[in-house]
C-alpha cells in the first residue's frame, strides 16, 4: 500500500535538462517507477542518448530538443508531449546554468543569461505546463532550486546564481499557493554539492573541494542518484498533502 503511493505508472512527466547530469538521474528515477518520460534538452546528442537508453531498458521515453529561454520552444515541448502520450502529469524543472564571477565584474549579458535559464525559463515552463495541469485539475511540479538560494557559497563568487535560486524558492511558494485550489502541487529540491561528472574536477581541486568538503558535516559530496527518491516522492501521490516547500538535501551543509 505504501509503495503504491510512490508509483508513477501510467503517468507522464517532463524533465528539462534531462540529457545529462542530474536531469538524466531524474529521467531514470521517474522511468523506474513507471512514468513515461519526456526528455527536454538543448543538446540533441545527450538528449537522444538518454531517450535511447530509457527505451532500451523497456521504458516509454521521448526526446524533444528544447530551449527553455524561448517560449515558443516550451510550447512546442508541451505540444509534443501531448501528441506522443496524450497527457502530462508532472514537470521536473531541472535545467540550469551557473557563472562564477565577482559581483562587481558581472556583465549584463551574463546576468541575463543566468536569469533567463534559472528563473525565467523555469517560470515559463511552469506556466505552460501549469495551464494544462490546471485544466485537468491534477498534477505536480518539482523545481530544482539549490542550497545556494539560502546561503552564499564560498570560495566561488556566484551572486547571479544564488539570486536566481532564491527566487525559485519563493516562486515555488507563490505558485503553490495560487494553484492549490486546482489540485496542482508545486515543490522544490535544494541540492547541496553533488558529485556530478561536471563537478568532479572541482572536488579534486584543493581551492574548491578543499573548502567544500570540510564544510559538509557528512564530509562528502552527494551522489546524484541520492536525489532520485526525493524527486519521485514529490511527483507521486506519496506527497499529496505537500506543497509550497523546498527540501534541502545537502549532507548537512546548511546546518552549520
Amino acid at each position: 500500500m505504501i509503495l503504491e503511493q510512490f508509483s508513477l505508472k501510467d503517468r507522464v512527466g517532463i524533465v528539462t535538462g534531462g540529457g545529462r547530469g542530474l536531469g538524466k538521474v531524474f529521467c531514470e528515477a521517474y522511468a523506474d517507477v513507471g512514468a513515461a518520460v519526456v526528455v527536454a534538452e538543448t543538446n540533441p546528442d545527450t538528449g537522444r542518448q538518454t531517450e535511447t537508453e530509457l527505451r532500451e531498458a523497456g521504458h516509454r521515453a521521448l526526446f524533444v530538443e528544447t530551449d527553455v529561454t524561448e517560449r515558443a520552444s516550451i510550447q512546442a515541448l508541451v505540444e509534443a508531449a501531448l501528441k506522443e502520450f496524450g497527457r502530462i502529469d508532472f514537470l521536473m524543472n531541472n535545467a540550469g546554468i551557473v557563472k562564477w564571477c565577482p559581483a562587481e565584474d558581472v556583465t549584463e549579458a551574463d546576468w541575463h543569461a543566468v536569469m533567463d535559464v534559472n528563473l525565467n525559463g523555469l517560470f515559463f515552463c511552469c506556466q505552460e505546463v501549469g495551464r494544462h495541469l490546471i485544466a485537468q485539475k491534477s498534477g505536480a511540479i518539482v523545481n530544482i532550486a539549490s542550497m545556494s538560494g539560502f546561503i552564499a557559497n564560498k570560495p566561488q563568487a556566484q551572486a547571479s546564481y544564488n539570486a536566481s535560486k532564491a527566487a525559485v524558492i519563493h516562486l515555488t511558494r507563490s505558485l503553490a499557493a495560487e494553484w492549490a485550489p486546482h489540485n496542482v502541487r508545486v515543490n522544490a529540491i535544494a541540492p547541496g554539492y553533488m558529485g556530478t561528472d561536471m563537478a568532479r574536477p572541482f572536488f579534486e581541486d584543493p581551492e574548491y573541494g578543499g573548502v567544500w568538503i570540510p564544510s559538509i558535516p557528512m564530509n562528502r559530496p552527494g551522489r546524484p542518484e541520492e536525489l532520485g527518491p526525493l524527486a519521485v516522492y514529490l511527483a507521486a501521490d506519496a506527497s499529496s498533502y505537500m506543497t509550497g516547500h523546498t527540501v534541502v538535501i545537502d549532507g548537512g551543509y546548511c546546518a552549520w
